[in-house]
């Protein structure tokens, strides 16, 4: 699933080739729940909230997709041949400058500015850990909102505590922390909350560019990295599912034993 970096940064190039500007075509090929934005309508803003992307129409109209495991945009020139299989485009966005295509996205929906108010996902996002300057108490006051007995590990994939963070980043934050993932979240105090939430937060906000994420310089610490030597102390990354959806954790158990 894309994270919050990889959802900042698509917006941030579609907000480059649409913004601004009128749309030429506006047409989702499968059925989509809401009022579709007036012909003509302007590209007002496009913006991520966790892993969730907004754009914005005038007229009060906003297209929100979420990516989940499947889920993509592309931006063409005009006239670019798109080389997609039409059964997987959601959203065909173009203006004069560019087209903007949305594949394979599980959830595709159009808001006016009511329903965008009364969204009960978006409504309950967490402070989002790509932000500049996120609101940390809000989240550590929101960890002290679930079951004391959950683990640390699925508290930071909660996207009502802090929106952005994925599997790649829960692992690879724990790690840097020296967290045993499978702490429960009542055992963890607020300082140690913070750092976490902290490192997260930084770690989001250094690859908000293009190339390959790194978290450490040699790459990623312990993401998708079973049974070899951890960069740190030397031991073997284990790997281990974790909650209700049984996402799965890699970590040092040799050196994350912080609890």
């Amino acid at each position: 699933m894309p994270e919050g970096d990889t959802i900042h940064l698509t917006a941030a190039r579609l907000s480059h080739a649409l913004e601004h500007d009128a749309l030429t075509r506006f047409e989702t090929p499968r059925p989509v729940q809401g009022p579709p934005p007036a012909p003509g309508a302007t590209v007002d803003a496009v913006t991520a909230r966790g892993k969730h992307l907004l754009i914005a129409f005038s007229g009060g109209v906003t297209l929100h997709t979420h990516m989940q495991m499947t889920g993509s945009w592309r931006v063409y020139a005009p006239g670019e041949p798109w080389r997609l299989a039409p059964s997987k485009v959601r959203v065909v966005a173009e203006t004069g400058r560019a087209a903007a295509v949305c594949v394979a996205a599980p959830v595709v929906e159009l808001l006016d500015a009511g329903a965008l108010r009364r969204h009960p996902v978006l409504g309950a996002l967490g402070p989002d850990l790509c932000d500049p300057a996120p609101d940390l108490d809000e989240a550590i006051a929101r960890m002290d909102r679930l079951e004391p007995g959950t683990p640390v590990g699925v508290a930071l994939l909660d996207q009502r505590v802090a929106s952005g963070i994925g599997n790649v980043y829960r692992s690879e934050v724990l790690w840097l922390c020296g967290q045993d993932p499978f702490t429960p979240i009542g055992m963890v105090g607020a300082a140690r909350r913070r750092m976490i939430l902290d490192a997260a937060h930084e770690q989001l906000r250094r690859n908000l560019r293009p190339g390959p994420r790194r978290t450490v310089p040699e790459g990623l610490a312990v993401y998708d990295r079973t049974g070899r030597a951890c960069r740190r102390c030397g031991g073997r990354i284990a790997a281990r599912r974790l909650g209700e959806q049984a996402r799965t954790v890699w970590w040092c158990a040799a050196c994350q034993t912080d609890r």
